[in-house]
Protein backbone atom coordinates (compact mmCIF):
# COMPACT_ATOMS: atom_id res chain seq x y z
CA UNK A 1 0.00 0.00 0.00
CA UNK A 2 3.08 2.18 0.96
CA UNK A 3 4.46 1.93 -2.80
CA UNK A 4 1.06 2.52 -4.71
CA UNK A 5 0.25 6.09 -1.97
CA UNK A 6 4.14 6.43 -2.93
CA UNK A 7 3.38 6.07 -6.97
CA UNK A 8 0.27 8.56 -6.43
CA UNK A 9 2.00 11.38 -5.45
CA UNK A 10 4.82 10.98 -7.88
CA UNK A 11 2.45 10.54 -10.97
CA UNK A 12 1.10 14.46 -9.30
CA UNK A 13 -2.19 13.68 -10.22
CA UNK A 14 -5.19 15.69 -10.10
CA UNK A 15 -9.04 16.05 -9.78
CA UNK A 16 -11.89 13.48 -10.83
CA UNK A 17 -15.37 13.17 -10.46
CA UNK A 18 -18.29 11.04 -9.37
CA UNK A 19 -18.80 7.74 -9.58
CA UNK A 20 -21.65 6.27 -12.28
CA UNK A 21 -24.83 5.03 -10.52
CA UNK A 22 -24.72 1.22 -9.82
CA UNK A 23 -26.28 -0.57 -12.90
CA UNK A 24 -28.81 -3.98 -12.76
CA UNK A 25 -26.91 -7.17 -12.05
CA UNK A 26 -26.67 -10.38 -13.85
CA UNK A 27 -28.98 -13.21 -12.98
CA UNK A 28 -26.95 -16.55 -13.95
CA UNK A 29 -23.81 -17.16 -12.64
CA UNK A 30 -20.70 -15.48 -13.21
CA UNK A 31 -16.81 -16.55 -14.41
CA UNK A 32 -15.82 -13.60 -13.16
CA UNK A 33 -16.85 -13.52 -9.10
CA UNK A 34 -13.79 -12.57 -6.97
CA UNK A 35 -12.83 -9.88 -10.33
CA UNK A 36 -11.93 -6.56 -9.41
CA UNK A 37 -12.77 -4.13 -12.28
CA UNK A 38 -12.29 -0.71 -13.06
CA UNK A 39 -13.31 1.64 -15.59
CA UNK A 40 -11.92 5.36 -16.34
CA UNK A 41 -12.45 8.29 -18.04
CA UNK A 42 -8.93 9.97 -18.10
CA UNK A 43 -10.25 12.89 -20.14
CA UNK A 44 -12.72 14.83 -21.08
CA UNK A 45 -11.65 17.17 -23.91
CA UNK A 46 -10.98 17.58 -27.68
CA UNK A 47 -7.77 18.42 -29.70
CA UNK A 48 -8.62 21.84 -29.22
CA UNK A 49 -8.47 21.54 -25.42
CA UNK A 50 -12.54 22.19 -25.12
CA UNK A 51 -14.99 19.91 -22.84
CA UNK A 52 -16.79 16.88 -24.74
CA UNK A 53 -19.07 14.15 -23.42
CA UNK A 54 -17.28 10.71 -25.61
CA UNK A 55 -15.20 9.49 -22.86
CA UNK A 56 -17.89 9.97 -20.68
CA UNK A 57 -20.47 8.11 -22.80
CA UNK A 58 -17.95 5.72 -23.13
CA UNK A 59 -17.58 5.23 -19.56
CA UNK A 60 -21.60 5.02 -18.65
CA UNK A 61 -22.22 2.54 -21.26
CA UNK A 62 -18.91 0.57 -20.87
CA UNK A 63 -19.94 -0.14 -17.09
CA UNK A 64 -23.26 -1.02 -17.90
CA UNK A 65 -21.93 -3.61 -20.84
CA UNK A 66 -19.45 -5.25 -18.22
CA UNK A 67 -21.88 -5.47 -15.96
CA UNK A 68 -24.18 -7.41 -17.68
CA UNK A 69 -21.05 -9.70 -18.58
CA UNK A 70 -20.41 -10.57 -15.70
CA UNK A 71 -18.31 -8.58 -13.25
CA UNK A 72 -19.49 -7.28 -9.82
CA UNK A 73 -20.61 -3.61 -9.06
CA UNK A 74 -19.70 -4.41 -5.59
CA UNK A 75 -15.89 -5.08 -6.90
CA UNK A 76 -16.35 -2.75 -9.77
CA UNK A 77 -14.68 1.24 -9.66
CA UNK A 78 -15.80 3.86 -12.56
CA UNK A 79 -14.92 7.60 -12.77
CA UNK A 80 -14.33 10.28 -14.55
CA UNK A 81 -10.81 12.51 -14.24
CA UNK A 82 -13.24 15.97 -15.49
CA UNK A 83 -12.93 18.97 -13.00
CA UNK A 84 -16.33 20.73 -14.33
CA UNK A 85 -18.69 18.80 -12.55
CA UNK A 86 -20.68 19.31 -9.44
CA UNK A 87 -18.57 16.86 -6.83
CA UNK A 88 -15.76 16.40 -8.57
CA UNK A 89 -13.09 13.61 -6.97
CA UNK A 90 -9.18 13.66 -7.15
CA UNK A 91 -7.32 11.40 -9.62
CA UNK A 92 -5.28 10.18 -6.75
CA UNK A 93 -8.91 9.43 -4.35
CA UNK A 94 -9.29 7.18 -7.90
CA UNK A 95 -5.70 4.93 -7.67
CA UNK A 96 -7.04 4.82 -4.21
CA UNK A 97 -10.61 3.13 -4.93
CA UNK A 98 -8.96 1.60 -7.45
CA UNK A 99 -6.22 -0.28 -4.88
CA UNK A 100 -9.47 -0.83 -2.71
CA UNK A 101 -11.26 -2.96 -5.30
CA UNK A 102 -8.26 -4.74 -5.96
CA UNK A 103 -7.31 -5.57 -2.58
CA UNK A 104 -11.02 -7.14 -2.09
CA UNK A 105 -11.55 -8.97 -5.26
CA UNK A 106 -8.61 -11.02 -5.63
CA UNK A 107 -9.13 -13.33 -8.45
CA UNK A 108 -8.08 -11.22 -11.18
CA UNK A 109 -8.18 -7.85 -12.88
CA UNK A 110 -9.92 -5.91 -15.52
CA UNK A 111 -8.74 -1.96 -16.32
CA UNK A 112 -10.28 0.18 -18.46
CA UNK A 113 -8.61 3.21 -19.43
CA UNK A 114 -10.35 6.02 -22.24
CA UNK A 115 -8.42 8.94 -22.74
CA UNK A 116 -6.03 10.96 -25.25
CA UNK A 117 -2.49 9.78 -25.91
CA UNK A 118 0.38 10.34 -27.26
CA UNK A 119 4.09 8.82 -28.11
CA UNK A 120 4.96 8.91 -24.27
CA UNK A 121 1.83 7.90 -22.61
CA UNK A 122 -1.84 8.54 -22.01
CA UNK A 123 -3.60 11.63 -20.29
CA UNK A 124 -4.61 10.98 -16.38
CA UNK A 125 -6.58 13.98 -15.30
CA UNK A 126 -6.12 17.45 -15.71
CA UNK A 127 -2.34 17.93 -16.30
CA UNK A 128 -0.64 14.34 -15.69
CA UNK A 129 0.72 12.00 -18.82
CA UNK A 130 0.53 8.26 -17.60
CA UNK A 131 3.33 6.86 -19.15
CA UNK A 132 4.33 3.17 -20.11
CA UNK A 133 7.01 3.01 -17.20
CA UNK A 134 4.29 4.54 -15.11
CA UNK A 135 1.05 2.18 -15.87
CA UNK A 136 3.25 -0.89 -16.12
CA UNK A 137 3.88 -0.14 -12.13
CA UNK A 138 0.26 0.94 -11.23
CA UNK A 139 -0.45 -2.48 -12.58
CA UNK A 140 1.90 -4.40 -10.74
CA UNK A 141 0.96 -2.72 -7.80
CA UNK A 142 -2.80 -3.16 -8.34
CA UNK A 143 -2.93 -6.86 -10.01
CA UNK A 144 0.51 -8.34 -9.67
CA UNK A 145 0.48 -12.09 -10.83
CA UNK A 146 -3.10 -12.77 -11.00
CA UNK A 147 -5.17 -12.78 -14.37
CA UNK A 148 -5.32 -9.56 -15.84
CA UNK A 149 -7.31 -7.83 -18.77
CA UNK A 150 -6.04 -4.16 -20.04
CA UNK A 151 -8.16 -2.01 -21.88
CA UNK A 152 -6.74 1.04 -23.24
CA UNK A 153 -8.26 3.33 -25.27
CA UNK A 154 -6.44 6.30 -27.00
CA UNK A 155 -4.11 7.79 -29.54
CA UNK A 156 -0.43 5.47 -29.83
CA UNK A 157 -1.69 3.35 -27.12
CA UNK A 158 0.23 0.22 -28.31
CA UNK A 159 3.28 2.03 -26.32
CA UNK A 160 1.89 0.16 -23.76
CA UNK A 161 1.81 -3.05 -24.56
CA UNK A 162 5.86 -4.05 -24.06
CA UNK A 163 5.53 -3.46 -20.67
CA UNK A 164 2.16 -5.07 -19.68
CA UNK A 165 2.65 -7.75 -21.65
CA UNK A 166 3.53 -11.09 -19.59
CA UNK A 167 2.04 -14.58 -19.11
CA UNK A 168 -0.91 -14.01 -16.76
CA UNK A 169 -1.95 -10.80 -18.89
CA UNK A 170 -4.34 -9.87 -21.79
CA UNK A 171 -3.32 -6.32 -23.44
CA UNK A 172 -5.90 -4.76 -26.24
CA UNK A 173 -5.28 -1.31 -27.17
CA UNK A 174 -7.28 1.10 -29.41
CA UNK A 175 -4.10 1.87 -31.78
CA UNK A 176 -0.57 0.65 -32.84
CA UNK A 177 2.37 2.68 -30.73
CA UNK A 178 2.94 4.66 -33.76
CA UNK A 179 -1.16 5.70 -35.19
CA UNK A 180 -3.80 7.67 -33.85
CA UNK A 181 -7.32 6.78 -33.10
CA UNK A 182 -10.41 8.33 -34.28
CA UNK A 183 -13.53 9.44 -32.09
CA UNK A 184 -12.29 12.17 -30.33
CA UNK A 185 -14.76 14.85 -31.43
CA UNK A 186 -17.31 17.37 -29.96
CA UNK A 187 -19.89 15.52 -32.60
CA UNK A 188 -19.00 12.03 -31.01
CA UNK A 189 -20.93 9.47 -29.01
CA UNK A 190 -18.02 7.97 -28.20
CA UNK A 191 -14.17 7.23 -29.37
CA UNK A 192 -14.43 4.58 -32.11
CA UNK A 193 -12.66 1.80 -30.78
CA UNK A 194 -14.87 2.19 -27.65
CA UNK A 195 -18.35 2.51 -29.64
CA UNK A 196 -16.72 -1.28 -31.28
CA UNK A 197 -16.20 -2.70 -27.87
CA UNK A 198 -19.84 -1.47 -26.18
CA UNK A 199 -21.33 -2.57 -29.93
CA UNK A 200 -19.46 -6.08 -29.41
CA UNK A 201 -19.59 -6.98 -25.78
CA UNK A 202 -23.25 -8.15 -25.77
CA UNK A 203 -22.79 -11.08 -28.64
CA UNK A 204 -19.44 -11.55 -27.93
CA UNK A 205 -18.58 -15.04 -26.15
CA UNK A 206 -15.02 -14.14 -23.85
CA UNK A 207 -12.12 -11.91 -24.46
CA UNK A 208 -10.67 -13.13 -27.68
CA UNK A 209 -13.56 -13.17 -29.58
CA UNK A 210 -14.46 -9.38 -28.54
CA UNK A 211 -10.88 -8.04 -29.21
CA UNK A 212 -11.61 -9.85 -32.80
CA UNK A 213 -14.53 -8.43 -33.00
CA UNK A 214 -13.25 -4.86 -31.75
CA UNK A 215 -10.54 -5.45 -34.95
CA UNK A 216 -13.13 -5.94 -37.24
CA UNK A 217 -15.31 -3.31 -36.50
CA UNK A 218 -12.41 -0.39 -36.17
CA UNK A 219 -11.26 -1.80 -39.28
CA UNK A 220 -14.95 -1.11 -40.93
CA UNK A 221 -15.62 1.89 -39.79
CA UNK A 222 -12.30 3.46 -40.55
CA UNK A 223 -12.25 1.87 -44.07
CA UNK A 224 -15.87 3.00 -44.19
CA UNK A 225 -15.34 6.61 -43.19
CA UNK A 226 -11.98 7.09 -45.91
CA UNK A 227 -9.63 7.48 -42.27
CA UNK A 228 -5.89 7.38 -42.53
CA UNK A 229 -3.22 5.55 -41.78
CA UNK A 230 -5.23 3.48 -40.06
CA UNK A 231 -5.17 2.73 -36.41
CA UNK A 232 -4.89 -0.80 -36.27
CA UNK A 233 -5.33 -1.67 -32.45
CA UNK A 234 -3.09 -4.49 -31.51
CA UNK A 235 -3.69 -7.39 -28.72
CA UNK A 236 -1.32 -9.01 -26.78
CA UNK A 237 -1.84 -12.85 -24.78
CA UNK A 238 0.20 -13.89 -21.94
CA UNK A 239 0.98 -18.01 -22.40
CA UNK A 240 -1.16 -18.70 -19.21
CA UNK A 241 -4.05 -16.30 -20.88
CA UNK A 242 -4.27 -17.95 -23.84
CA UNK A 243 -5.48 -21.12 -21.99
CA UNK A 244 -7.54 -19.27 -19.21
CA UNK A 245 -9.31 -16.99 -21.43
CA UNK A 246 -11.71 -19.31 -23.18
CA UNK A 247 -13.22 -20.73 -20.13
CA UNK A 248 -13.80 -17.28 -19.08
CA UNK A 249 -16.87 -16.70 -20.83
CA UNK A 250 -19.04 -14.06 -20.38
CA UNK A 251 -22.75 -14.40 -18.88
CA UNK A 252 -26.14 -13.24 -20.71
CA UNK A 253 -29.45 -12.26 -19.27
CA UNK A 254 -31.57 -15.15 -19.20
CA UNK A 255 -34.66 -15.24 -21.38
Amino acid sequence: MRRLIFLISALVLASAPSLAQAQGQPTTPSRFNGWASAIIAADWRDSADEPIQAFDNARRDLTTGWLAAGFSRADMYDATLRPDVQRPVSAADALLEMGARTRQATRGCLLYFTSHGSPEGMVFGPDSTLSPTAMATLVRQLCDTRPTVLIISACYSGVFVDGLAGPNRMILTAARRDRSSFGCGADAEYPYFDGCVIENLPTSSDFIALANAVKACVHRRETAEGLTPPSEPQVSIGANMQLLLPTLRFIRPLP
